[in-house]
């Protein structure tokens, strides 16, 4: 008569059976991430090295350290980090109005609803209704002018620059920050509550519990801002036609021939935001796999 299975060789089997069972749910995103993200990346390196009169080249990535270039990166990470540093403080403020600011409980909906609506606002709309509203005959430059006295574009603000195109992208970084935070939030109002139970005061709660906990939540939303403008394309191109040399901006000039026509110098101008998105992610997971160890 044959031994019947022991218990460490049946655990085993039913632990891989639990694990195929739990990872065919995430089939469909890994599906979604082969097609529109990996194989995405994989076609735009092959372009970026390929194209050359020899086969493969390193010639586009040379071409990438040139001044035109290096600017474009470097006004492209500067409006993405300002428009994420001012958005994520923005946000965490509106965020903590709506959690623990004494908003009204039926107001909280209908706040939320448009953070989700504004966040999504974008594009070519969006630049035409700052434009009505801030442009040069704008309906608040307008109203500045005549009942303040004060003409924005005398004193030196340009909505097609750099202070304009921030100021537009925080109409969706702002509202995209509250809903990643107001989840977050929620969850530290009960730690709140039983703080000040044990007698904890304000400073002592937000020194010691609040921004440890708030550490990691803040930093990646932030971050998530960063990448929302760091590959905005329309709004910058609608508002600024195309004038303010930003990466995504480039890359559509290189595919479109207006000037020059050079879809491997585009691919390979892709591949270095890939590698600062890379980059910007991987500080945030160095900074996760600290907090899991601090709080083990």
């Amino acid at each position: 008569m044959p031994n019947a299975p022991t218990a460490t060789t049946v655990s085993p089997m039913r632990r891989a059976n639990h694990i195929w069972a739990n990872s065919v749910w995430f089939l469909p995103l890994g599906i979604f991430a082969l097609l529109f993200l990996l194989l995405p990346s994989i076609g735009l390196f092959i372009g970026s090295v390929t194209g050359g009169p020899h086969g493969v080249t390193l010639s586009y990535f040379g071409q990438l350290f040139q001044n035109q270039y290096l600017d474009a990166y470097k006004v492209s990470i500067e409006l993405s980090a300002t428009t994420a540093i001012v958005g994520a403080a923005a946000g965490v403020a509106l965020a903590w109005a709506v959690v623990g600011g004494g908003l009204p409980g039926f107001l909280r909906p209908f706040f939320l609803t448009f953070s989700g609506v504004a966040s999504n606002f974008a594009g070519i709309p969006l630049a035409f209704a700052f434009t009505a509203s801030l442009g040069p005959v704008g309906l608040v430059t307008l109203f500045l002018s005549n009942h303040i006295g004060l003409n924005l574009y005398k004193h030196g603000f340009s909505l097609f620059g750099f202070t304009g195109l921030a100021i537009t992208y925080l109409y969706f970084q702002i509202p995209l920050m509250v809903l990643l935070m107001v989840p977050a939030l929620d969850h530290l109002k009960q730690w709140g509550e039983a703080a000040s139970n044990l007698g904890a005061n304000s400073w002592q709660f937000w020194w010691h519990i609040g921004l440890p906990i708030l550490r990691l939540p803040l930093l990646g939303a932030t971050l998530l801002l960063f990448g929302n403008s760091f590959g905005a394309y329309a709004t910058a191109y609608a508002l600024t036609s195309g004038m303010i040399n930003l990466v995504p901006i480039v890359i559509g000039q290189e595919l479109s021939g207006n000037v020059v026509f050079s879809p491997n110098l585009a691919d390979a101008l892709a591949v270095g935001m890939i590698v600062i998105m890379i980059t910007v992610f991987a500080v945030y997971l160095i900074t996760n796999r600290n907090e899991a160890r601090w709080q083990r």
